[in-house]
C-alpha cells in the first residue's frame, strides 16, 4: 500500500511540474496569434478623410473681389462630401460634390454655367496639405471647348483656413484663374451673417466671372 501511494505522489508531482511547460509550449491561440497589421490606405482615401474636416461653416474671398458663405457636410452614409457655396453670382447657389470612385478622388461641380465638371484628384502631397484636380468629362458640355470650370488646386493651410485656386477653360486654353481664401466661421456666427454676397464682377452677362 505505501509503495502504491508513494507512486501516486511521484506521478502527481511530475504532472504538477510538467503542466507549466506544456502550457508554455503550447500558448493560446489569441497570444498565439500574430498581431494583424494595420489596415492601410491609398492616398486618394486620405485625402477624402481630410476633405471631410471640412464640415462646417466658411467664408471664402476671391481675388476678383467678391465674397461667399460656404457650408460642408459629410452626408451619404459618409461617402460623399458636399459643398454648397453662395455669393460668387447674386442670389445663386452652387454645388461641389467630393467622392471616391473606386481608387480614385472625384470632383464633381454644379456651376451656375449651367454644365458640371467632372474632376479627377491628379496630384495629391504627401502630407495631404495640396489636392490637384483636373478635368475628367462633364455633363451638359458639347465639348471640351466650350466654357467650363476645368481645374482646381485646393492647398489645405490649416483646420480654420484653406484656399482653393480654380481654372476656367475655353476654346483650348485657359482663360483666367482665380484663387479663393476661405477661413472657417465660429459656430452661431455663419446663421447671423449680414447678407454681403455682392460682386460686380458676377453678372450672368459676364461670365465667367465667379465659379
Amino acid at each position: 500500500m505505501t509503495h502504491t501511494l508513494l507512486r501516486a505522489f511521484f506521478l502527481i508531482a511530475a504532472a504538477a511540474l510538467l503542466l507549466p511547460l506544456a502550457a508554455a509550449d503550447n500558448p493560446p491561440a489569441a497570444q498565439n496569434k500574430a498581431a494583424a497589421p494595420a489596415k492601410q490606405i491609398s492616398k486618394p482615401q486620405a485625402a477624402f478623410e481630410k476633405l471631410k474636416t471640412l464640415a462646417g461653416d466658411w467664408e471664402g474671398k476671391s481675388t476678383k473681389g467678391w465674397t461667399e458663405k460656404v457650408t460642408y457636410a459629410v452626408i451619404s452614409g459618409g461617402s460623399v462630401v458636399m459643398e454648397l457655396s453662395y455669393g460668387a453670382h447674386p442670389e445663386e447657389w452652387m454645388a461641389t460634390m467630393f467622392h471616391l470612385d473606386g481608387e480614385n478622388l472625384m470632383l464633381t461641380h454644379y456651376c451656375v454655367a449651367k454644365n458640371q465638371p467632372r474632376l479627377k484628384a491628379t496630384k495629391i502631397a504627401d502630407d495631404l496639405s495640396t489636392i490637384t484636380f483636373e478635368f475628367q468629362d462633364a455633363t451638359n458640355l458639347k465639348s471640351r471647348d466650350q466654357g467650363h470650370m476645368d481645374k482646381v488646386v485646393i492647398n489645405l493651410t490649416d483646420p480654420n483656413h484653406f484656399d482653393a485656386q480654380w481654372t476656367w477653360y475655353e476654346n483650348g486654353k485657359e482663360n483666367w484663374m482665380e484663387k479663393i481664401e476661405h477661413r472657417r466661421l465660429p459656430p452661431g456666427v455663419a446663421a447671423t451673417q449680414p447678407a454681403i454676397y455682392n460682386s460686380p464682377l458676377c453678372a450672368p452677362a459676364r461670365l465667367p466671372s465667379g465659379r
